[in-house]
């Protein structure tokens, strides 16, 4: 058994509460074995008078607070206003200058609940995802970890989403490289790949628009699923199969254009809150990750791990189709494929490979272990 945090003796609530500890222990009894946290998280239940940045303090109403949310918040404290009725609440997180808006169901247990998976080491945003997907007595479940969409929030303050969802793309995309040129995406292709990334760091340029164009080609040429990274406008006007953005392009790419045009969009998210972000715009895949560290990009958050992995998986399963990403080389896709991803994109693992046509076999066969 990995070592877990112990709740027992530490201050999980202010003013202490014997009797919501004893519940978030309960709960988190039934979590399963998760590496313990690192940020001891504190949830206030009336103000303290010495706030500190591991205190969540949770008010009913704002409004007589406004001048003491701001000095919390300067204090590294988060702020938590929920509101409503068990069947219909609201609660909105300000913590480090974001605000993370969330609508459900309030369940009588959901502070401790919220204590339950802080523990277990989640962002107290993607922490506040599952508190709202917590229904009391599922502490009674052998695992009681939230895995139906159903039961999850919805995110406030999006974005209308298109008229139209995505185009729909395999519910298995499999092997799923993410290739730096037009060179690769060629080569890579030949050697049998279905689905490829063009993931180009060249700018806006008229060089760049010609890689896409070939990449675009080849992927016909090769009855291909070819993604293009970022640049939508680009891969719009070529006829790509489909683009991937991340979630800081959902405010700036027309998506009613995309999505009318009948491209495919693969969206990247690292936790909870932004997978339900990414299903409000109804994209055609969406891509979990980092699930290991990984050089090939700054990444925003830590490693997901497969831990998490494994939720994920079940939590999207006939949901929309899912892409595991990050850091995912040959030693490590048994053990990701394990978690029933139907999907694993790779970076490295192809082009820095001394042989990358062996090296794509050898990923392609994993599959079918």
């Amino acid at each position: 058994m990995t070592q877990t945090l112990r709740l027992e003796g530490r201050e999980l609530f202010w003013p202490p509460a014997d009797e919501l500890t004893e519940t978030a222990e309960r709960i988190r009894a039934r979590l399963g074995d998760w590496q313990p946290t690192h940020a001891p998280w504190r949830v206030c239940l009336t103000p303290p008078d010495a706030p500190n940045g591991g205190d969540l303090i949770v008010v009913t109403d704002a409004a007589p607070h406004l001048a003491d949310i701001a000095r919390w918040m300067t204090d590294g404290a988060g702020v938590i206003e929920a509101a409503g009725t068990p069947a219909a609440g609201r609660a909105t997180l300000h913590l480090g200058g974001e605000r993370y808006a969330l609508e459900g169901a309030l369940a009588e247990d959901w502070i401790p609940a919220l204590a339950a998976f802080l523990d277990c080491g989640f962002d107290p945003h993607d922490a506040l995802v599952l508190a709202l997907a917590w229904r009391d007595g599922d502490e009674r479940q052998a695992d009681a970890w939230p895995v139906d969409i159903a039961r999850f929030p919805r995110v406030l303050g999006l974005p209308e989403a298109p008229a139209q969802p995505f185009a729909p793309c395999p519910a298995k995309l499999g092997l799923y490289p993410v290739l730096p040129t037009a060179d690769w995406v060629e080569r890579v292709l030949g050697y049998g790949v279905k689905t490829v990334q063009l993931r180009s760091k060249q700018p806006k340029s008229p060089e760049l628009t010609r890689e896409i164009e070939r990449c675009v080609a080849a992927g016909r040429k090769h009855d291909a699923q070819l993604f293009i990274n970022d640049h939508w406008q680009a891969a719009m006007a070529a006829g790509a199969y489909g683009v991937h953005l991340g979630q800081e392009d959902l405010r700036e790419a027309d998506l009613n254009a995309l999505a009318a045009s009948g491209i495919r969009l693969g969206l990247s998210t690292h936790g909870y809150f932004e997978m339900l972000t990414a299903l409000h715009f109804r994209p055609s895949y969406i891509a979990c990750g980092a699930v290991f560290a990984t050089t090939t990009k700054a990444m925003p958050t830590a490693p997901q791990g497969l831990a998490r992995l494994a939720r994920y998986v079940k939590l999207l399963d006939g949901v929309v189709p899912m892409v595991a990403i990050g850091g995912i080389d040959f030693a490590a896709l048994p053990a990701v494929l394990a978690t029933g991803a139907p999907s694993a994109a790779v970076v490295r693992a192809v082009t820095e490979a001394a042989d990358p046509a062996a090296a794509v076999a050898a990923l392609r066969n994993a599959f079918t272990q």
